[in-house]
């Protein structure tokens, strides 16, 4: 998957672009984060790679 696709906004996130302030939670997303240009976020882990 080159771009992910995100929810209530026209714009995609790019495969390589990189999360900031990450804590993991426990809920149906895995993980609360902040993206440049994006704000605050909730990831899954199946869509993230450790670098």
């Amino acid at each position: 998957m080159k771009n992910l696709p995100v929810r209530g906004s026209s714009q995609s996130i790019k495969a390589g672009t990189k999360v900031k302030n990450i804590r993991l939670v426990d809920s149906d997303h895995n993980i609360d984060c902040k993206i440049d240009g994006f704000g605050a976020m909730a990831l899954k882990s199946e869509f993230v790679k450790k670098a």
